[in-house]
Formats: C-alpha cells, structure tokens, sequence
C-alpha cells in the first residue's frame, strides 16, 4: 500500500526528533560521566587514594556505566507515550539493574588490578558501591527524562506552529477565493446591464476579457505576495473591463511614490476597492468619475488607498451592497499582518469616498 504524502512527512518528522533525541542524548551521557569522573576523582583523593593511579580503572568502569545508561536511555525512550507510573517503574527497575552489573565489573577490575590472594569480598564495600551506583544511575535516569520532556515540549511547540500556519493558511485562502464569486457578480451585473442597453458587441468583448482576467487571477497563488506594479497592472485591466460600460464616465489616475512599485502586496487584494469604486461611484453618476489608487510610504509602513468621486443618489434608488467587499479586504489584512495590518474606508468629504490598506513595507 502506498503512503500518503502526509504519512511521509509524519516519518521523516519522527525520524529527525528520534536523531535528534539520540544526539543529545550522546553528548548529556558525556557530559554526566565526564562529571561523575572528576567528582569520584576528588572523593577518591579526600580518601587518600591517588586519583592519578585509579584514573585508568575509573576510565574502564565509567566507560561501562555510560554503556549502561544509554541502556536505561532506550529502556525508557521506548515507553515515553506510556503512563507515567510505567515510567517510574521502567526507570527504577533498569537503573537497579545497571546498579548491579556495574557493581560486577567494579568487583571484576578489583580482582584484576588487586589481585588479593585470597579472594574475599568485602560485602561492606560491595554494598556502599550497589548504593553509590544506584543514585548514579537514577540521577542519569532524571536528567535524561527532563531531557525527554524538553524535545516532546519544544515538539508539541513546533508542531502546534505548524498548526496555527495551515490554519492561516486555510484562512487566507478561503478569504482569497472569496474574491472571485463577488467579481463575477458585479461583472455579470455590468454584462447584463449592456446587453439591457442592445449593446451586445461590447458585451461579448466584456465577456472575453473577463474570460482572460479570470484565468490570470485563478493561477495567483493565494499564500503568494506579488509586486504592487503586478497588482496594479492587473486592475488596469478589470478597469478596462468595465470600461466596456463606463468608459464614458470613468477616469482613472494612479499616484505611487518612487521605488514602491517593487513593494510586495497580497495578490487581488485592491479588487474589492476597485469594484467599490466603480459599483457605488462610476455606476451611481450620471457625471464623470475619477478613481484615484495611491501608494505611499508611511514610515515604515505601507499605505494604499483607493478614492473615489460619489454621487447623492435619493433615498429610494439606493441599492444596499452585500458588505462583502471591504469586509472581506480587512480579514485579509488582518489575518496576513496580524497587529500592524489594517483597512479602513469612510468618507473624506460629502462627494468623495476613500478606503486605505496599511500593510508592513516589504520590497520584493
């Protein structure tokens, strides 16, 4: 059976946290022995036993004990999911068992080095060692569990980061996409209000260059920023759409300050504000409309506006929008640049209405 890719991901995460496991493992060994050697070292010589004699024993019975406590390592790496009396239990009971087979090879390198002749064990000093070896190796059972529990925190960190991205992720994108289904329902509102005026020629153009607007907006990638003379560029040509309907009566003018054509910007975020303008500003007047898209740097900040002439319409030809537009640019600043991204929009004076983006000043 072949492996989804997620299931693929999940092995090599868990493979890179056992490697890792094992790395600091290796070098907390070392380091724990290296001190254990020094602290018996400076015992030894308050005892009077020179401890560069006994250094060479102590080097071969340390040695085993490290050998020992990567034992004990595994032994409890290997029930880390498991309950935590499991885990005390695994812990004293390994710890005991190394106690006592590095009890044996201390007896072992006595005979070695000492050779007494007679043999006699001397049960009193075989005992202080089982209980000497005992805290040795419980202590490393200790560090190594606090040094398990920081990688599952620092895990559970990662992966809970990992989380929150899809999470925005899937936000982001659900925000993005929102864009499409309100410009295709402003678009076909301009459609049919030319084929209700006979127009049907510039209706089959507008038809075909939404055709061509559409396939270029669907290949943007959502999670993917693109440069503001991109964006620009692209609702020059849903102006030039609308255009088929308002050409008349609609004017555009763009004021971007110098170098921030390369300032990176959500894909289709200007949408919205554009079809703002031109649904409650070019197709409410019987006059001609400027619609002005502005971009400046704020100090370290990037502010993008898009203003709009208006007309008093009576109270009974007003048509309530869905809200969906300006609503939809806000979530979008908001979720992306969360704290320091912002969309606000009103009116600057009776006939004149204004919506800015402020977004961090990033250069591509």
């Amino acid at each position: 059976m072949a492996m989804k890719p997620e299931d693929d991901a999940r092995s090599v995460d868990e493979s890179a946290y056992i490697a890792s496991v094992r790395r600091a493992t290796l070098w907390l060994g070392l380091l724990y022995w290296f001190v254990e050697f020094l602290i018996s070292s400076i015992l030894w010589a308050i005892l009077g036993i020179d401890p560069i004699m006994s250094a060479p024993g102590k080097l071969l019975l340390m040695s085993c004990g490290m050998v020992f406590s990567y034992g004990i390592a595994a032994a409890m790496f290997g029930v880390r999911h498991q309950h935590i009396a499991l885990k005390i239990v695994v812990g004293f009971t390994t710890a005991l068992m190394a106690a006592i087979a590095n009890t044996g090879v201390d007896f072992l390198l006595y005979l070695f080095i000492v050779r007494p002749d007679p043999i006699t064990p001397d049960w009193t000093s075989i005992g202080y060692t089982l209980v000497y070896s005992m805290a040795t190796f419980v202590g490393w059972s200790f560090f190594f569990v606090a040094l398990l529990y920081s990688f599952e925190l620092r895990e559970r960190e990662r992966r809970l980061a990992i989380t929150r991205e899809e999470a925005l992720a899937a936000q982001m994108r659900a925000l993005r996409y929102q864009v499409n289904p309100h410009f295709l329902f402003n678009t076909l509102n301009s459609i049919t209000g030319l084929i209700e005026e006979g127009q049907s020629l510039a209706a089959t153009r507008m038809v075909m260059s939404l055709s061509n607007f559409l396939r270029t907006t669907l290949e943007l990638d959502p999670l993917h920023d693109v440069r503001l003379a991109d964006e620009l560029a692209l609702q020059a040509r849903y102006l030039h759409i609308e255009g088929e309907r308002y050409c008349d009566r609609m004017r555009l003018r763009m004021d971007i300050d110098t170098g921030l054509e390369e300032a990176l910007v959500p894909s289709l975020i200007l949408q919205p504000l554009i079809e703002n303008a031109v649904k409650h500003g070019v197709s409410r007047s019987p006059d001609q409309v400027e619609i002005v898209i502005s971009a400046a740097k704020v100090g370290h900040a990037l502010e993008i506006s898009v203003e709009n002439d208006i007309a008093a319409a009576p109270e009974t030809e007003r048509r309530p929008g869905t809200g969906i537009g300006l609503k939809n640019v806000a979530d979008r600043v908001q979720a992306r640049f969360p704290g320091v991204g912002a969309c606000v929009s009103g009116l600057v004076t009776p006939g004149r209405f204004r919506a800015a983006i402020t977004m961090p000043l990033r250069l591509a």
